[in-house]
């Protein structure tokens, strides 16, 4: 506040330095130079060496000049610019000397211009040293959000092993007293499933170990695995080159990885449609491609899609494609994004990038 009636303070007294000096010029232009003392007039007008000042006669006529950066006034051009941009920083100053009227133009001085962007300069302070707080507020929550859900998953995964072993034992129960050989393969299967969930779980939190794992094979043996599993109503579609592609990857993590795209898909469909997993080559880089025929969401939510709690959903956390997020940028050093084709009947889809080893 106390800006707000300081500068226009500082500008009056610039005015008032201005008028004693056009008084001062009055006073040289009536004194007889051999008899009058006019030393503190000139002292007045010498003294002036920040504020810009243009004297003009009634015509508008260039008379004197003070304070202009060298060649301005040689140059008729440039000294009727900075003229008219005195006119509008300040009204003139009239001087009167034996009939005829002088009129006094000036600028704000280098001072006062400088005072014009004090605000913005201390409200870009405040503004950056707001956002250093709250980045470190920001960074201090995120910190210890991941350390909770790292915590989480490792009990997770320490619970889940309990039932798990129980299960195991229950199995060689099974086969002892000649149960269908069918429905223990099924048993045996979800089992391993299982202990993939709970090394997922135990994983997050770690730095993992990554592999040199051909891509192809890895992604479509999860593709293969969902597509037994869910309704003949999804039109599935795999497409990948014949060659292998050897890319470094932890094979659970991304086995994760493309299982959630492929059930986030699915639920964008409501267990109806078309869904393609593409692979394909884009010079070091490898490129994987989920598209599913749903809805799709509003391009303005393209950059939350992948935060925590974001979900179109009524139930849910709104996780799997955060950690999908975490798993393919943070542990794999490549990109994941959301997008949707031109046209409605294409389908929408999630790219993951991956570097080529």
């Amino acid at each position: 506040m106390e800006y707000l009636y300081f500068f226009p303070n500082f500008k009056n007294e610039e005015r008032l330095k201005m008028e004693v000096l056009a008084e001062s010029l009055k006073t040289i232009n009536r004194a007889n130079l051999e008899t009058d003392d006019i030393e503190l007039p000139r002292q007045i007008i010498s003294n002036n060496n920040t504020i810009p000042v243009i004297v003009t006669n009634r015509d508008g006529k260039i008379i004197n000049t003070a304070n202009i950066d060298e060649g301005i006034p040689e140059d008729p051009i440039r000294i009727k610019a900075l003229l008219l941009k005195l006119k509008t920083e300040n009204n003139p100053i009239i001087i009167e000397l034996s009939g005829e009227f002088q009129y006094l133009y000036y600028g704000n001085s280098t001072l006062l211009k400088k005072l014009k962007y004090y605000p913005i300069a201390l409200l870009l302070i405040i503004v950056l040293f707001s956002a250093l707080v709250y980045n470190f507020y920001r960074s201090t929550k995120m910190a210890t959000q991941n350390k909770l859900w790292a915590g989480m998953a490792k009990e997770t995964a320490h619970q889940i092993g309990t039932p798990l072993s129980s299960l195991i034992g229950w199995v060689e129960l099974l086969k002892a007293e000649n149960t269908d050989e069918t429905i223990i393969t099924e048993v045996e299967r979800d089992i391993e499933r299982l202990k993939t969930i709970t090394d997922r779980f135990s994983k997050i939190g770690s730095e993992p170990k990554l592999e040199n794992r051909d891509i192809v094979e890895e992604t479509q043996e999860s593709y293969t695995y969902l597509q037994s599993r869910f309704s003949k109503q999804i039109e599935f579609s795999f497409k990948a080159p014949n060659n292998p592609i050897g890319v470094l990857i932890n094979p659970t993590l991304h086995s994760w990885t493309i299982e959630n795209l492929i059930k986030n898909a699915i639920d964008a469909m409501k267990g109806r449609g078309k869904l393609t997993v593409s692979i394909e080559e884009d010079g070091e880089f490898v490129k994987i491609k989920v598209s599913d025929t749903g809805n799709g969401i509003p391009k303005k939510q393209f950059k939350t899609v992948f935060e925590p709690g974001f979900t179109t959903k009524k139930r849910g956390w709104g996780l799997g494609l955060s950690l999908t997020k975490r798993i393919v940028e943070e542990y794999h050093k490549g990109t994941i994004k959301y997008c949707i084709q031109k046209l409605k009947k294409e389908p929408q889809c999630k790219s993951v990038s991956r570097k080529v080893t």
